[in-house]
């Protein structure tokens, strides 16, 4: 889900910040906290003079190193009143249920000048290409969306056959991918048998109905368990489904089950094992989005939905070669999803082919009124678009370490028609790691009660890295520093809006730049393509894959395109001229072409 090392040491917690937790007696003192089972009165070394030898003083003068500032005496000793008295009021705001989908009154807009984005209408429109039915199951279930599509509104394809053939591929391959926690084989047979019949009475509802799908396990279905694949949660059942589901339902898209994913939106460990890539299963598929681009990749569903906060969508795409579109922030309603962190999180289509993502983007893209970031904006794709029209820019220093397959994506960019435009030093100079506070602060309230509780022990992946021990030091960032960090995000906003000035689309492979970590705080979309593969181990976001010497060989790689707020068509259109032109995208995994 998020980037602790792709990087550099910027984006890290800060070492002050681990240090920090040798500071709980603070904690104990200041918040009165006594339902947390880690707050522990640790000694602490003062310089021995009389006024600053009592116990909360000390703890005043040692939080002061850590956190870079500096009091005098007198400033401490005036501060020691406010540490004496118990405050009750944060006490009660730890203790006030405060569910996950509670949503913070500020929210993340990331619009600089709203009359300056442009308002498109609601249309999807691709040209009729006529395909014969494969005879070969394994060929339908590696077919697009869009072909798929066509063959059930002709006819010659049955949603239920369609669905059948999915179900028979999970039962035989699940148990070598993890990529399903829980699969849903009546909901997806009755959904099927209902769309057979509703087609057949001319009450065809558009491309997706009868398409069978995977949902991210982070969407709620009411009755169905939701586990954020996280052990607090593995028999949490919502009795409400989220937006999307209940979208995809009523365009009668069929619900095949639900897709792992790394615990609380982070890798791809979850409590039930690790989510494996199609390519090389001796490894993990990366993540968050991992059972939905495993499952993707593998030809277990038409296409699958994933979330992004950080990377989510974009590097498990790159590990298992599929096809990725992270939306305009506010875009695709994100109610009855889980929250890790409000002003970030996004949900996006996980594809085979790039095109697929235009007619999934139809279905999902709207206001929702439930969730409180939502933007009202058109989605509109043409598929016959003249790709001259866009100009396309890229930085010679992103490619230096870019792989063949890279390199020639950026080739068959530059040979569809579109305008090209060399960038040189497109972000300027601001402290781009800070962000990361905003990150940690929103996912460490997000999950407070699983910090507060000491559930967090709970979770099967406990490195430096993983989130309890992020949520942890996270209490440390203060509120100043994090108001502090959300003025470098405007600031970010303002550089990402004048990159996209002169130039509507660019491109580059998906870590270098920076650009993953900076679009991701101010909302602009991406899509991921793959590009070819690598014989090496593909750089990922995460460090939790398998280190089997035969790990990372012969797996896909890929390359990102970037785009404007709202411009998320131009990123489709241009693509699905790249897919043509290199001839990757239709390869499949030979353990799973059966």
């Amino acid at each position: 889900m998020t980037d602790k090392s792709a990087f550099g040491s910027e984006t890290q917690l800060s070492r002050r910040h681990f240090a920090l937790m040798s500071l709980l007696g603070l904690g104990a003192g200041a918040c009165s906290n006594s339902g947390s089972p880690r707050n522990e009165n640790i000694a602490v070394e003062t310089d021995g003079a009389a006024n600053e030898s009592d116990d909360i003083t000390a703890k005043i003068k040692a939080a002061e190193d850590l956190f870079d500032v500096e009091f005098t005496p007198a400033e401490r000793a005036q501060m020691k009143a406010s540490f004496e008295t118990p405050n009750t009021a944060l006490k009660a705001l730890r203790d006030f249920e405060k569910p996950n989908s509670l949503a913070p009154a500020m929210a993340f807009d990331p619009r600089l000048r709203r009359g300056e984005y442009p308002q498109h209408s609601d249309q999807v429109d691709i040209p009729a290409i006529e395909k014969p039915l494969p005879q070969r199951d394994v060929d339908i279930a590696f077919s697009s969306v869009i072909d798929q599509a066509g063959w059930i509104k002709s006819g010659a394809l049955k949603s239920e056959r369609l669905t059948q053939i999915y179900l028979a591929r999970i039962e035989k391959y699940n148990s070598k991918l993890d990529a399903f926690i829980t699969v849903t084989k009546d909901t997806a047979l009755s959904q099927a048998r209902q769309a057979d019949r509703d087609i057949a009475a001319g009450r065809y509802k558009g491309w997706l109905h009868g398409i069978a799908y995977g949902a991210k396990d982070l969407l709620d279905t009411a009755g169905i368990k939701t586990t954020y694949g996280a052990e607090p949660f593995k028999n949490r059942v919502p009795n409400a489904d989220a937006t999307l589901i209940t979208k995809l339902r009523d365009a009668g898209a069929v619900l095949l089950g639900k897709t792992s994913l790394g615990a609380l939106a982070y890798g791809d460990i979850w409590f039930g094992g690790v989510t494996k890539n199609p390519w090389n299963t001796q490894e993990g598929s990366s993540g968050s989005s991992a059972g939905s681009c495993s499952s993707v990749a593998a030809g277990l569903c038409s296409f699958a939905l994933g979330t992004e906060t950080l990377g989510s969508i974009i590097s498990p795409s790159t590990r298992c070669g599929t096809a990725g579109l992270r939306p305009t922030f506010g875009r695709v309603s994100k109610a009855g999803a889980m929250a890790l962190c409000w002003s970030m999180d996004k949900i996006g289509p996980i594809i085979r082919s790039a095109e697929d993502a235009a007619v999934v983007m139809e279905m999902i893209n709207g206001f929702d009124p439930k969730d409180p970031s939502s933007l009202q904006t058109g989605f509109h794709y043409n598929g016959k678009k003249a790709l001259p029209s866009l100009t396309l820019g890229y930085d010679p220093v992103w490619f230096e370490n870019a792989d063949a397959g890279q390199n020639a994506a950026l080739e068959a960019a530059k040979a569809s028609g579109v305008k090209v435009k060399q960038v040189s030093n497109l972000l300027p100079d601001l402290p781009y790691g800070a962000l990361s506070n905003i990150l940690f602060a929103e996912a460490a309230a997000a999950f407070e009660r699983l910090t507060l509780d000491g559930q967090d022990d709970n979770l099967r992946w406990q490195d430096d890295n993983a989130w309890p021990n992020s949520f942890r030091a996270a209490r440390f960032i203060t509120a100043i520093d994090l108001v502090q960090t959300d003025r470098i995000r405007r600031l970010a906003m303002e550089a990402m809006h004048t990159a996209f000035e002169d130039v509507d689309v660019l491109i580059s492979p998906p870590f270098a730049g920076g650009l993953l970590q900076v679009t991701n705080y101010t909302g602009h979309p991406a899509m991921v393509l793959r590009s070819g593969f690598s014989s090496q181990p593909a750089r990922t976001l995460f460090g939790n894959e398998q280190t089997d010497a035969g790990a990372g060989a012969n797996v896909p790689n890929s390359v990102v395109l970037w785009g404007p707020l709202f411009e998320d068509a131009h990123l489709i259109n241009l693509g699905q001229a790249i897919e043509a032109r290199l001839g990757e995208a239709v390869k499949r995994p030979d353990s799973f072409a059966a």
